[in-house]
């Protein structure tokens, strides 16, 4: 690619927003896996107690154990949400990018 069509594509109003878009729902995104993972670990630190309660009368699985799993059940949705955008909107934004930068 040659350094005008890169700038040619730079300037684009479309790209500039891709890159608003991407960005912002990127950001959004680590913003809502952080407070999850540092959430878990607050509650680690500050209530144990909470954490190392049995799920039920004779069992041995405390509530910190689906807990955690939780958490990394979130991490895995929110990597599908990004992948879905990605693959589509995102995918589909950038191809209308590069065809307005071929003409």
């Amino acid at each position: 690619m040659s350094n005008g069509m890169a700038e040619h594509i730079r300037g684009n109003p479309k790209f500039r927003h891709l890159v608003r878009t991407r960005n912002a729902w990127a950001m959004a995104l680590t913003f809502l896996v952080i407070l999850v993972y540092f959430g878990y670990i607050l509650l680690i630190a500050f209530d144990k107690a909470f954490l190392a309660r049995k799920l039920g009368d004779g069992l041995v699985t405390s509530v910190g154990i689906p807990l955690g799993l939780g958490v990394i059940l979130f991490t895995v949705a929110i990597t599908a949400v990004y992948v879905y955008l990605a693959n589509t909107r995102f995918d589909r934004m950038a191809a209308e990018v590069l065809e307005e930068a071929g003409k």
